[in-house]
């Protein structure tokens, strides 16, 4: 170490610091031995519904007393935590901390090609147990089926409004349209006649 006036810096000693260095990860590793971490279980599908509908348009009264599982958001029992919105809540049921918490590591059970194998053969099974949904040749019969039917009863409904037009000008009191025309009586508001 310099004494020199003009140097006003702090001088470190390195060998010394390298020594006290050595002596302190010496001390722990004789000391503390950490113990190996419980293996976390994979990765795997929730087996329960996620609640995000069940306060879905409800009011409620929050204050300073009320617990925080019963004030506004979603709370989560795992991590001791609310969540303000759905998505945010969902984003936090899928991330790391959450499924630590759980117990489980974000790692995936890798698949064997048994197990790939046998998720085949039972999705074409499911595949083949489903009845074909719809036959070209039946659907067309059955869209002329109905557009025929739409057409009888547009033609039915057509008759009978011309049926009662028929009905109401016969109906007119009794008296003659020639007469009524001569006299300058066309109607009093009725159906129009062509003459």
């Amino acid at each position: 170490m310099s004494m020199r006036p003009d140097d006003h810096r702090k001088k470190w000693d390195k060998k010394e610091y390298e020594r006290k260095a050595l002596d302190r990860i010496q001390k722990i590793k004789k000391d503390e031995i950490p113990l190996p971490e419980a293996p976390r279980e994979m990765l795997k599908v929730r087996d329960y519904k996620v609640d995000l509908d069940s306060k879905l348009g409800k009011s409620m009264v929050i204050n300073k007393t009320t617990p925080s599982s019963q004030s506004g958001g979603y709370f989560c029992n795992v991590c001791d935590c609310v969540v303000k919105d759905s998505i945010n809540f969902l984003d936090h049921i899928n991330g790391k901390k959450h499924q630590r918490n759980l117990g489980m590591s974000m790692k995936v059970e890798r698949s064997s090609l048994e197990q790939v194998k046998e998720r085949f053969s039972k999705n074409k099974r499911k595949n083949e147990d489903k009845p074909k949904e719809y036959d070209l040749e039946q659907r067309l019969k059955e869209a002329q089926e109905m557009e025929e039917k739409l057409k009888e009863q547009k033609r039915e409904k057509k008759k009978r409004k011309i049926d009662e037009e028929q009905a109401g000008s016969s109906n007119d009191g009794g008296f003659d349209d020639d007469m009524m025309r001569m006299m300058g009586f066309s109607g009093f508001g009725g159906s129009k006649k062509n003459n």
